[in-house]
């Protein structure tokens, strides 16, 4: 299974009272599609996953393979700490028609190796679809290390990784451990291009809300064999990888979108707005890259 080069994890636009608006969710996932993404992970850490109920997600999954099912792969994250959880959710996504599922490393209770095995496994064998795994020690506590990801690679609907430790060591040793066909993401926008110059397969981005087809432009032309090219890509869409982690994700994307004329709303708690410094600070980065235009500055409060 090969999810695509570019898979976009969506915000979850919310109205005034924030609750989840899923019309606009719809045409958001468009958009994206529209704009470069392969692919989209729904309700995903970017998307609020905490904060949001099962039953909101459920409507999400199955409003966004509606809307864009047939055009891009729609990858739903039911990853949790609690393994049983996880296979009952993982089954109630796969009824909605999604294609595949995000299953980050289960967090707080931060579990040995085998731990983490067996907790993979028990949801592979629960499910007949294709399984993104989700390493983020930054958010979960701890690693899930190469040699366990080579053991879970076993599974047949084990598929792919997304590889948010920030390390390309860590990465060197996936490419040397793994088989070929099993893929490998770069969980951070900034390292998408080095990740792909020693082997890993795309990105799993936030940034893609904003310049999807830049990033594929420069994903083209690696694959191309021209490397000048993209890394002068990278070097100019380093300052918007980077821009948009001033706070806590998604609070600068979701300013940026509603900036740009693509109302998503406000964050729940514990989230909160971006400040003044913050508003402007996304405000400059969209100038200084042409993405905000004069006649769209005054959307910014």
């Amino acid at each position: 299974m090969d999810f695509g080069r570019l898979i976009t994890a969506m915000v979850t636009p919310f109205n005034d009272r924030l609750e989840v608006d899923y019309d606009r969710a719809a045409e958001l996932a468009n958009y994206l599609v529209d704009t470069g993404s392969d692919g989209i992970v729904v309700a995903g850490t970017t998307g609020e996953s905490p904060t949001l109920s099962k039953e909101e997600k459920l409507k999400l999954f199955a409003t966004v393979v509606e809307a864009v099912g047939n055009r891009a792969t729609v990858i739903a994250g039911t990853g949790s700490y609690n393994t049983d959880a996880t296979i009952t959710f993982s089954r109630e996504a796969e009824a909605t028609g999604v294609h595949g599922l995000l299953l980050v490393g289960p967090y707080y209770n931060k579990p040995p190796q085998e731990g983490y095995y067996q907790h993979f496994a028990a949801v592979a064998r629960a499910t007949k679809l294709p399984i993104m795994l989700y390493n983020i020690p930054g958010r979960t506590g701890s690693n899930i290390l190469p040699s366990t990801v080579a053991r879970l690679a076993e599974f047949e609907n084990i598929v792919a990784i997304k590889e948010a430790a920030g390390s390309l060591d860590q990465v060197s040793e996936l490419t040397r451990l793994l088989p070929p066909a099993f893929k490998i993401y770069s969980g951070d926008d900034s390292l998408t291009l080095p990740m792909m110059s020693i082997g890993g397969h795309g990105i799993v981005s936030v940034a893609g809300h904003l310049i999807g087809k830049e990033i594929q432009g420069m994903i083209t032309a690696f694959l191309d064999g021209d490397t000048r090219k993209a890394a002068q890509l990278h070097r100019e869409l380093y300052p918007i990888f980077k821009g948009i982690f001033i706070t806590s994700n998604p609070i600068p994307i979701k300013a940026a979108l509603n900036m740009l004329g693509q109302p998503v709303g406000g964050v729940r708690l514990p989230l909160v707005s971006a400040n003044e410094a913050e508003l402007e600070a996304v405000q400059k980065m969209l100038s200084q890259h042409n993405l905000l235009k004069s006649n769209e500055v005054s959307t910014v409060a």
